[in-house]
């Protein structure tokens, strides 16, 4: 009897699993964005991620927390233009579990709401963070403020505008330095812009298999292979977000906006780190250096076998150097204080 329930088990049991095994292909093949939007939704789980909104003005903020505000200041990270919060999802093993992290949408990206009327150039979407960081009182006490590509050009001139805030300040391959002289890759950009052609063909915002792989291939140093199916979901999952996309591009690519970051560098006075792939052709890791020149005693790091894409290239490695420098800080003001 024993024997005949075992075996009755195991057919069971197997036949389970071809199911979800087809089930699991099925969505793989028919519904790609679904099989990552399920991804994301179990990294957030199994790393105790939670998910909260906060509403202001018109904007209805969406981020991730994990843990809780403490002695050791919290770190909020911004990601870069057309990704969203997620995007942390491939480094969110290296940081501490005990410290208070915050990953938000910044305004029009991942579940965070638009006003398609409003600007989105830098200083207005630090100004737009800075109402989140009040709805949630994260300025309660100086926070670590941390961002990546346009999300670096928007922490930095946040830093400058809310000096107060914060107790340290990290920019992974910011948008907005001025250089001497542009890469190829910022020339035609303003090749596009010159030809009204930015809006419709920007390379920063793929619209077809071609283009992802394009862009996967400049923006990383290893290039690896991601399966066609991964590229067709990122797709599906953008696809209504691109006419917002193109709007805060051609806000960000105005002239009185392109350089923001340089513009607001003098007023930087938080302790400062930055961090660059050697091998970025987006925007060029020689900013670490001008960056470096206009503000004495700052942190620079240069990543070797690294693109645009940090985290792809090296998902680590940067989260370590970024709680090298948090714990150092945080030392610094505990010295002060004792």
């Amino acid at each position: 009897m024993d024997l005949i329930l075992l075996k009755i088990f195991l057919v069971n049991l197997g036949t389970c699993i071809f199911f979800l095994l087809i089930s699991l292909l099925a969505i793989y093949f028919l519904w790609p964005s679904k099989l990552l939007e399920m991804t994301n939704w179990y990294l957030a789980k199994k790393y105790g991620l939670k998910k909260n909104y906060v509403k202001h003005e018109g904007y209805r903020f969406c981020y991730f927390s994990r843990g809780k505000p403490s002695f050791e200041p919290s770190i909020l990270l911004l990601h870069g233009f057309s990704l969203n919060k997620n995007m942390w999802l491939m480094s969110i093993s290296y940081f501490p579990k005990d410290t208070h992290l915050i990953f938000v949408d910044l305004p029009g990206h991942g579940e965070t709401s638009c006003l398609p009327g409003d600007n989105y150039k830098a200083v207005d979407q630090a100004k737009r963070l800075r109402q989140f960081v009040e709805c949630t009182g994260l300025c309660r006490t100086p926070f670590h403020l941390v961002g990546i590509s346009m999300g670096g050009m928007i922490a930095g001139v946040y830093a400058a505008l809310y000096p107060s805030d914060l107790c340290a300040l990290s920019l992974l391959c910011p948008a907005g330095v001025k250089y001497p002289e542009d890469n190829e890759f910022i020339k035609h950009l303003k090749e596009l812009k010159k030809n009204q052609k930015l809006a419709c063909s920007n390379p920063l915002i793929p619209l077809n298999i071609k283009e992802s792989r394009h862009l996967f291939k400049i923006a990383t140093f290893s290039s690896k292979l991601v399966p066609r199916q991964v590229m067709k979901g990122l797709l599906e999952l953008n696809e209504h977000d691109n006419k917002f996309y193109s709007k805060c591009f051609l806000d960000m690519a105005e002239d009185d906006n392109m350089y923001c970051l340089d513009d607001h560098i003098s007023k930087i006075t938080t302790p400062m780190q930055v961090i660059w792939g050697k091998d970025d052709v987006v925007l060029d890791p020689s900013g670490a250096e001008i960056l470096a020149r206009a503000i004495p005693g700052i942190q620079v790091h240069l990543l070797d076998k690294c693109g645009h894409l940090l985290l792809f290239d090296s998902p680590k490695i940067p989260i370590d150097l970024i709680m090298d420098f948090h714990t150092s800080v945080w030392y610094t003001m505990n010295k002060k204080l004792a």
